[in-house]
C-alpha cells in the first residue's frame, strides 16, 4: 500500500488527463492530491511512462517552542531518495520512520560539527535493531578525525568495534576525491572545495538525474571544472553563510555571501538548472533571503529544511 500510495502522490494526473499538468522540478509530481484513479492504475500508469526522480529532502534542525520545525538552518543534513545522507548533522533528530529504518548509508562531507553532531546518536539510536553497519563515507582523512575526536571512548564509544546479535554497528567505508564510488542507487564523485578543514562537494546521480552539492566553501575551482565536464546537471545546491556586509570573514572562513555566490555561479556553463542555496546562517537569514532575492537569478531559491525537492 504504501508503495502504491507513493506512486499516486509523486504522478499524479497524467499530462493529457483533463485538469494534468507538466511535472514540476520543485513539486516532485503532477499534483497528485488530485489523482482519481485507482491506486493500481497510477503504480502501473507512472512505471510504465515515467522513470521515479531523485528526491532530496534538508533535513530541519531547528524548532520553535511548539516543536514545530522552521527554517532556521543550524545543522546539515541531506537525505537522498529516503535511504542516504549526505552529512549527519540533524540525522537523529529528524529522520521520519522510514527514513530511520532505511538510511544506512551516510556520506560526510567533513568534520565540523554541524555536519557530524548527531551521527553518533543515530548509529545509538538504530543500533538494537540494525540487520547491517551503518557505511560512513568519507575520506581517509576525515575518518581518522573521526575516530580521534568522536568515536573514542570518550565523548562517544568507538561503534566500529562493537556489535549487536546480527551485525558489526558501524563500518566506515573510505573513497578518493576525483573517483567515482557507489553508494546504493547513486554513483559519486566527491572534489575537494576551499573551506577552513579538508572538505568534499560531492556530483552524484542516479544515471537520470545528476545533482551538484557544494559542501561549506569559499570560491574555488575544482567543483566547477568537475561540474561543467558533465553533459547535463539537473540542480545545484550550493552555500551562501554570511552576508555580503561580512565578505572579509566569508573569505577568512571558507564561506560565501550573495556577492561571490553570484561570482561562482558565472564559472558554471550549465543553464538552466534549479539552484538551492543552503547553509544560510540562522542570524544574518533574513539579510540573506533578502540579498538573495536582489541577485534576480532565475530559478535561484533558498532551500527549505522539510520539503521535498524531486528532479
Amino acid at each position: 500500500m504504501t508503495t502504491v500510495r507513493l506512486e499516486c502522490i509523486r504522478y499524479g494526473k497524467r499530462p493529457d488527463q483533463p485538469g494534468g499538468a507538466r511535472i514540476s522540478p520543485l513539486s516532485g509530481g503532477f499534483g497528485g492530491a488530485h489523482c482519481h484513479r485507482t491506486s493500481e492504475e497510477c503504480g502501473l500508469y507512472a512505471k510504465s511512462r515515467y522513470r521515479v526522480p531523485v528526491k532530496i529532502q534538508l533535513l530541519p534542525s531547528s524548532f520553535d517552542e511548539h516543536g514545530i520545525a522552521s527554517l532556521e538552518q543550524r545543522l546539515s543534513c541531506y537525505v537522498v531518495d529516503d535511504c542516504v545522507a549526505i552529512d549527519a548533522g540533524s540525522v537523529a533528530l529528524a529522520v521520519n520512520s522510514a527514513q530511520r529504518g532505511a538510511v544506512r548509508d551516510i556520506i560526510i562531507t567533513h568534520p565540523h560539527i554541524d555536519h557530524i553532531a548527531t551521527l553518533p546518536i543515530f548509529i545509538d539510536d538504530v543500533f538494537a535493531t540494525l540487520q547491517e553497519p551503518v557505511r560512513v563515507h568519507a575520506t581517509a582523512e576525515v575518518i581518522t578525525l573521526l575516530e580521534r575526536d568522536i568515536f573514542n571512548w570518550t565523548v562517544y564509544p568507538r561503534f566500529t568495534e562493537l556489535s549487536n546479535d546480527r551485525t558489526r554497528v558501524m563500518e566506515y567505508v573510505p573513497f578518493r576525491p576525483a573517483e567515482e564510488f557507489a553508494v546504493k542507487h547513486l554513483k559519486v564523485t566527491a572534489i575537494p572545495v576551499n573551506h577552513s578543514v579538508p572538505t568534499v562537494g560531492l556530483i552524484f546521480s542516479d544515471g537520470e538525474t545528476t545533482v551538484g552539492f557544494s559542501s561549506d566553501t569559499g570560491a574555488t575551482e575544482n567543483f566547477w571544472h568537475a561540474v561543467n565536464r558533465l553533459p547535463r546537471i539537473d540542480a545545484l545546491l550550493i552555500e551562501a553563510s554570511f552576508p555580503t556586509a561580512l565578505q572579509q570573514l566569508a573569505v577568512i572562513s571558507g564561506h560565501h555571501t550573495p556577492a561571490s555566490l553570484r561570482r561562482e555561479l558565472h564559472k558554471l556553463i550549465h543553464a538552466p538548472l534549479d539552484v538551492l542555496v543552503v547553509h544560510l546562517k540562522p542570524a544574518y537569514r533574513e539579510m540573506l533571503v533578502r540579498e538573495l532575492v536582489a541577485l534576480d537569478i532565475p530559478n535561484l531559491s533558498v532551500m527549505q529544511p522539510g520539503r521535498e525537492y524531486a528532479w
